[in-house]
């Protein structure tokens, strides 16, 4: 299942970094690596700093929107140590790698790294549908990205070595929608709650971001799915 398990890099200013995070993965037998936007790619550092991990880096995906580097993903989770002002799920690396890996089974996961100076945008987070901290000295807790990645591949790569990824709480005919679907079902909700005037698109405050916070949580399947749609629909026919 590690082949279903994405490693996607977000805005990446160093190429040595991205090296770094490519020899990371595939000492934990982790393959699938995604850079979005980097500021240099490919670059001699960054094959230098791969240190025999080339094939990794030249497998490599490079895409301009996060959206396409998700594509049918069932689980996404964001590395982040930023607190935030509306409560996100937070897990730490060991629960990150058993959900990773429980949902792998199933299909295409992701786990998400900011650029190096200011981590995951407000917006990005909001793609997640829980942030992974990785505890650390409370006098220097500034891990660097390679770091960051070696730690959560390890956790990865011990869940596949003890075959002991839990059982999911939902049940196992439970099957989620993928992160593509759920942003479909945001457009049309936020377009539905704009023509209902329960968004003001010029004061929108937090409500999308709440609401993203809720149904993240909630992970509906195919038929829950359909029924909000449904839903929406309904009003969206009711208002005209």
């Amino acid at each position: 299942m590690l082949s279903s398990v994405r490693v996607v890099l977000l805005n990446t200013s160093h190429p040595g970094n991205i090296g770094a995070a490519a020899r990371a993965m595939k000492t934990m037998g982790l393959e699938d690596l995604r850079l979005v936007n980097p500021k240099q790619f490919p670059h001699a550092e960054a094959t230098a700093r791969a240190s025999g991990a080339d094939d990794v880096l030249a497998r490599a995906g490079v895409y301009t929107q996060l959206e396409e580097a998700l594509e049918a993903c069932r689980l996404v989770i964001g590395a982040s140590a930023r607190p935030r002002s509306i409560p996100c799920p937070i897990v730490d690396p060991v629960a990150c790698a058993q959900q990773l890996w429980t949902e792998s089974e199933r299909g295409p996961v992701a786990i998400l790294f900011g650029c190096e100076q200011s981590g995951l945008s407000n917006a990005e987070m909001d793609r997640c549908h829980a942030l992974v901290r990785i505890p650390a000295s409370d006098s220097y807790s500034s891990l660097n990205l390679a770091a960051a990645v070696q730690v959560i591949c390890y956790e990865l790569f011990a869940a596949h070595v003890t075959r002991e990824a839990p059982q999911e709480a939902a049940g196992v005919d439970h099957s989620p929608v993928g992160a593509d679907e759920m942003e479909r079902f945001y457009e049309h909700l936020e377009r539905t709650l704009v023509q209902l005037e329960f968004l003001d698109p010029a004061n929108p405050r937090q409500l999308m971001r709440r609401l993203r916070r809720l149904f993240n949580r909630a992970r509906p399947d195919g038929n829950e799915m359909n029924i909000l749609r449904g839903i929406l629909t309904a009003a969206q026919a009711a208002r005209k």
